[in-house]
C-alpha cells in the first residue's frame, strides 16, 4: 500500500461565543387564539403555562429571522462572519424541500463559502445542532461554527384545532460555537424513539396535501407526549449531567425545550434541583417554537439578569420523532 491519509485535530475544548434571538414583532394573546377555538384563558393558561405567543409576519421569514439571531450571535461572540467554517440550521418550517436555507443565510451574514446545511429534529434541532457543531470544532473540519434553531409553526398550525391551536409560535436564535481554554460544552446524550413517531407529526405529506389543494398541519397526541417528556426526559436530563461530571448543585439554570409548563415543572421535580437553579419559563410570553425555544429562553435570561457569562446550564430538547438531546454548555 502506498501514501498515506493525513488527518487534522481540532481544538481540546469547545464553547458557545456568542448568543442572538429574534422575536417576532406581533405579540398574540390567548384571546386572539379564543376566536377560533371553544376553549378558555383559563384552561390554556392551566394546560400549558401559555399566557401569549409571537407570530411571524410576511416579511418576518425563515430567513430574516435566522440573518437577524445570526448577526446578533456573532457580534456577541467578536468572531468575523468570514471565519465561520460552517451553518447549521435546525427547523422544520423551511417549506422548501430543497436547497437548504443554510446556504442563504451563510451567504447573508457573511461567510459566503462556509459548508452549509439544515437538519430536521424538530424541537431537539437546537441540541442536536450544538452536539454537532462541538464535534466538528474539535474534529478540525470548522473552526468557528454558526447554530440556530428557527421556526414559522404558525404556517403549519391549524389555528381551528383545540389541542395545538394555542401552543405553537415563532421565532429564531443562534449560538457561535468555537474553540475554547476550558470545557464548555459537555458530551451530548441524545437519541430516538421511532415506535412513538406518529404522536406529533403533520397530518399528511406534501403529495397528499397537494392533491387536496389544503396546507398540511401538525398534529399532537398531548396526553402520552407529556407523560414521554415529562418522565422520560428527565432521566435524559439527569444522564446529560452524569455524563459531563457535574451534580445539579453544580447547576446555574436549567433551560429544557419550552413546550409546555407543567412539563418543566415535572422535570424540575424529578431531577430535585437546588433552589439555586433558575429555570427557564420563557413559553408563558412566547410558545413553543420548537427548534428555536432553547436559544429564545436563554436569550431572555441573558436580558432579564438571570442569566450570566459563565453559568453552567442544563438544556435539553425533545420533540417529533421522539427525538430527544441534551447537555450541559457554559453560557457565553
Amino acid at each position: 500500500m502506498t501514501g498515506s491519509i493525513t488527518t487534522v485535530q481540532g481544538a481540546e475544548h469547545t464553547a458557545v461565543l456568542g448568543m442572538g434571538s429574534y422575536r417576532p414583532r406581533t405579540v398574540v394573546p390567548n384571546s386572539v387564539i379564543l376566536e377560533q377555538i371553544d376553549s378558555s384563558d383559563e384552561w390554556i393558561r392551566t394546560r400549558s403555562g401559555i399566557r401569549e405567543r409571537r407570530w411571524a409576519e410576511p416579511d418576518e421569514t425563515v430567513l430574516m429571522m435566522s440573518v437577524e439571531a445570526a448577526k446578533e450571535a456573532l457580534r456577541d461572540s467578536g468572531i468575523d462572519p468570514a471565519q465561520i467554517g460552517c451553518v447549521i440550521v435546525a427547523t422544520v418550517t423551511h417549506l422548501y424541500q430543497t436547497p437548504a436555507i443554510a446556504t442563504r443565510i451563510a451567504v447573508e451574514v457573511g461567510a459566503p463559502t462556509a459548508a452549509a446545511f439544515d437538519i430536521s429534529a424538530a424541537c431537539a434541532g437546537f441540541c442536536y445542532g450544538v452536539a454537532m457543531a462541538s464535534d466538528m470544532v474539535r474534529g478540525g473540519s470548522a473552526k468557528y461554527v454558526l447554530a440556530i434553531g428557527v421556526e414559522r409553526l404558525s404556517d403549519i398550525t391549524d389555528r381551528t384545532d383545540r389541542g395545538t391551536a394555542f401552543i405553537f409560535a415563532d421565532g429564531a436564535g443562534a449560538a457561535v460555537i468555537g474553540p475554547s481554554d476550558e470545557p464548555g460544552i459537555g458530551p451530548v446524550v441524545w437519541g430516538s424513539d421511532g415506535t412513538q413517531h406518529e404522536l406529533i407529526s403533520q397530518k399528511e405529506s406534501w403529495q397528499e396535501a397537494a392533491g387536496s389543494y389544503n396546507w398540511p398541519n401538525l398534529k399532537m397526541d398531548g396526553n402520552p407526549v407529556f407523560r414521554w417528556a415529562a418522565f422520560e426526559m428527565a432521566k435524559t436530563a439527569q444522564q446529560a449531567l452524569d455524563v459531563a461530571g457535574v451534580t445539579a448543585e453544580d447547576l446555574d439554570l436549567f433551560v429544557p425545550h419550552q413546550a409546555n409548563m407543567r412539563i418543566t415543572d415535572a422535570m424540575h421535580r424529578a431531577l430535585k434541583l437546588p433552589d439555586h437553579v433558575k429555570v427557564a419559563r420563557d413559553i408563558e410570553r412566547q410558545g413553543n417554537t420548537s427548534a428555536a425555544s432553547i436559544p429564545l429562553a436563554i436569550s431572555a435570561m441573558r436580558e432579564s439578569g438571570e442569566a450570566k457569562s459563565g453559568d453552567l446550564a442544563l438544556i435539553i430538547g425533545f420533540g417529533a420523532g421522539l427525538v430527544y438531546a441534551g447537555q450541559v454548555i457554559r453560557i457565553p
